[in-house]
C-alpha cells in the first residue's frame, strides 16, 4: 500500500482520506453489538476518538462496547457514541480465562481491535467473535483475524503516521465515511468541582490564569524534559506574563512536581495529595490558558479542548501525533540519534538538555497571543 504526502498548507481542510485502507470490505452483515479494544496508552485513546464515533455514526443501529485497561473508563465513558466500556480483566491465565468469558457473555458480532499486538486479538478470537477486524502485523496475529489490513506504508516499508489516521483506517476498511479528525475528552460535572475544590484548598487564585504543566511520562525516563528547563520557563511565565504555575500529578508522579517546585525561585502548585484521575486532569487542563507537557496522554486533553500547548519531544517519532498543528507547538532538536524510542537515553540526552527554556517560552508566547 502507498499513500500520498500530506501537505499541511495546500491540505489543511480538504476531504481527502490520508492513508487509505489496503482493502475495504463491505459486504459484512450488519451487527448488533461491536467490541472496540482500544490502545493501552492515554494519548492514544483519545487518539482513537475520531475512529469510535465514525464507527458509531457509520453503524447506528449497533451497541458501541469499548475494552480496555479499567482506568481509561474516566475517558470514555461520557462520550455520547460510546454505550458501553468492558474493563479488561488483565494478564495471567486466570484473567485471560474471565476476559474471554466476557467477551463470550455479550455476544458481539464484531471487534474491531486498535492494538497491533496478538494479546488483543485472542481475546475476540478464543469468543469466537465472528468478524475480527484489524491490522495483521505477524503470523500469530494474521490467524487470529479474519479481515487482515497491512500497517500503513510505502514500497513495502512501514511508515510513521499520525495515529488519528492509523486508527480512521479502520472504519474506513470497513467502507464507513469519516466524521472528521476532532479528538474528543468529555469533562463531567463532577470532575470541575473537584477540580475547584483542590485549587482552592492548594492556595490557587482560581480568577487567574494558569499554566499547567505535565512533567511526567509512562513511557520512561527519555521522554522527560529537564526539571530544571521546566522551572526556568514556569519562573518567567510567572514574573513576565502573569500565570501561575500548576502541576497536577498521577500516581508516581509526586517526586517530579516537587523537584520542579524545587528547582523556581518563586511560587508553585503542585497538586500531589491527593493525585489526579485522567477525567480531572481533563477538567484542570480545560481551565487553562497554557499547557507545556511532555510527549504524553494529558498533551492530547489539550489539542482536544483547544488549549494552547508546547511539547518538546524527544526520542518519539513525531509524526505519529503530527496533527492540529494550528493548537500546539512541537519543540524538537535536529540531533543525528533521534528518534532512537529508548526509554533510557544511553548517552547524555540531548535531544532534550538541547530544547532551551528560552525556544519553549518564545513558543508559549506565540501560542498564547494567537489563542487570546
Amino acid at each position: 500500500m502507498s499513500f500520498r504526502a500530506f501537505n499541511p498548507v495546500t491540505d489543511a481542510n480538504a476531504k481527502v482520506l490520508r492513508v487509505p485502507p489496503s482493502h475495504v470490505w463491505t459486504d459484512w452483515k450488519q451487527p448488533k453489538r461491536i467490541v472496540c479494544r482500544i490502545p493501552n496508552w492515554v494519548g492514544d485513546v483519545v487518539m482513537a476518538t475520531p475512529a469510535l464515533r465514525a464507527l458509531k455514526k457509520g453503524i447506528p443501529g449497533a451497541e458501541l462496547w469499548v475494552e480496555g485497561r479499567p482506568h481509561l473508563n474516566t475517558i470514555i465513558e461520557d462520550l455520547p457514541y460510546v454505550d458501553h466500556f468492558l474493563p479488561d480483566p488483565g494478564k495471567g491465565f486466570a484473567n485471560t480465562k474471565a476476559r474471554i468469558a466476557q467477551l463470550k457473555e455479550h455476544d458481539f458480532d464484531m471487534a474491531v481491535l486498535f492494538p497491533d499486538s496478538p494479546r488483543s486479538a485472542f481475546g475476540p478470537f478464543m469468543a469466537r467473535i465472528p468478524m475480527r477486524v484489524g491490522y495483521s502485523r505477524d503470523l500469530m496475529r494474521r490467524t487470529m483475524l479474519t479481515h487482515r489490513l497491512h500497517p500503513p506504508g510505502e514500497d513495502r516499508r512501514r511508515v510513521p503516521v499520525s495515529m488519528i489516521d492509523r486508527y480512521l483506517v479502520l472504519p474506513r476498511a470497513l467502507g464507513l465515511p469519516d466524521d472528521g479528525e476532532q479528538l474528543d475528552v468529555p469533562v463531567s460535572e463532577e470532575n470541575r468541582r473537584m477540580v475547584q475544590d483542590q485549587l482552592v484548598a492548594a492556595g490557587v487564585d482560581t480568577d487567574q490564569p494558569m499554566c499547567v504543566v505535565i512533567p511526567g511520562a509512562a513511557f520512561g525516563a527519555s521522554k522527560l524534559w529537564p526539571v530544571e528547563h521546566f522551572a526556568a520557563t514556569l519562573d518567567r511565565l510567572r514574573d513576565e506574563d502573569g500565570l501561575q504555575a500548576i502541576i497536577p500529578t498521577g500516581p508516581g508522579e509526586q517526586a517530579i512536581a516537587h523537584r520542579i517546585a524545587d528547582a523556581m525561585t518563586g511560587q508553585c502548585f503542585p497538586l500531589t495529595d491527593p493525585v489526579f484521575s485522567l477525567g480531572q486532569v481533563a477538567a484542570l487542563v480545560e481551565r487553562a490558558r497554557l499547557v507545556i507537557a511532555n510527549d504524553t496522554g494529558p498533551r492530547q486533553f489539550a489539542v482536544a479542548q483547544g488549549i494552547p500547548v508546547v511539547v518538546p519531544i524527544g526520542p518519539t517519532d513525531h509524526r505519529t501525533t503530527h496533527h492540529h498543528l494550528e493548537r500546539q507547538r512541537v519543540l524538537i532538536e535536529p540531533v543525528h540519534c533521534r528518534p532512537c524510542c529508548l526509554k533510557k537515553c544511553p548517552t547524555d540526552h540531548r535531544c532534550m538538555t538541547r530544547i532551551t527554556p528560552d525556544r519553549a517560552l518564545g513558543a508559549a508566547r506565540e501560542m498564547m497571543e494567537k489563542f487570546s
